[in-house]
């Protein structure tokens, strides 16, 4: 057994790796509903991005994150909320500021799902719902930036900031991990009734 403390890179390029579920739920979300640009698209796009990623995050990440069916939907209900706030708020625009605060306001519900899951698998899971807002208004910001068609409207950002947001949420989690206690093993721990 290493040292739990030190950065698991395996673990972390496996979770990079899941950039692709963005992708995919980008291409579902557009085969679904097309472009977000009114309140049902946001909503029912947010829904099915929300599944897809959810599930691409889980098989990356499973035993960290617990019960498959309980991060799904809770990815898939936060990420339509989100998704049909943030699109609401900036009236569906996609300028780099637009899509940036789009991806905060989307992040903020995901954040708070994924976080309230993970309150027994991590120490200081609120760290997660902090950052999960930044790193979505990141990936959109990213996406923007390299010029791809984001006047399209799409439910997720692309590739590129899939990757960003995988890499450095893939950080937090590990780091999340490392400040975790290990739970005492049954050997180690005294028999009952001693003291």
């Amino acid at each position: 057994m290493g040292d739990p403390r030190r950065f698991n890179a395996k673990g972390w390029l496996l979770r990079t790796a899941d950039f692709v579920s963005f992708p995919l739920a980008g291409i579902a979300t557009q085969a679904t509903v097309g472009r977000i640009n009114d309140a049902v698209a946001a909503l029912v796009g947010g829904l099915v991005a929300g599944a897809v990623i959810g599930t691409g995050q889980w098989l990356a990440a499973r035993r960290r994150l617990g019960d498959s069916l309980a991060w799904i939907a809770a990815t898939a209900a936060a990420m339509g909320i989100g998704l049909l706030a943030g699109a609401w708020v900036v009236g569906y625009g996609t300028s780099i500021g637009e899509l940036a605060l789009m991806g905060a306001i989307t992040g903020v519900p995901v954040g708070a799902v994924q976080a309230f899951l993970l309150r027994d698998r991590v120490a200081r899971s609120w760290v997660w719902a902090a950052a999960i807002p930044l790193l979505w208004a990141l990936g959109w910001a990213v996406t923007a930036a390299a010029r791809v068609g984001v006047d399209r409207q799409y439910a997720v950002f692309g590739a590129f900031g899939a990757i960003t947001f995988m890499a450095l949420s893939g950080v937090v989690l590990d780091r999340l991990r490392a400040a975790t206690p290990a739970a005492p093993s049954q050997q180690h721990r005294p028999p009952a009734g001693t003291a």
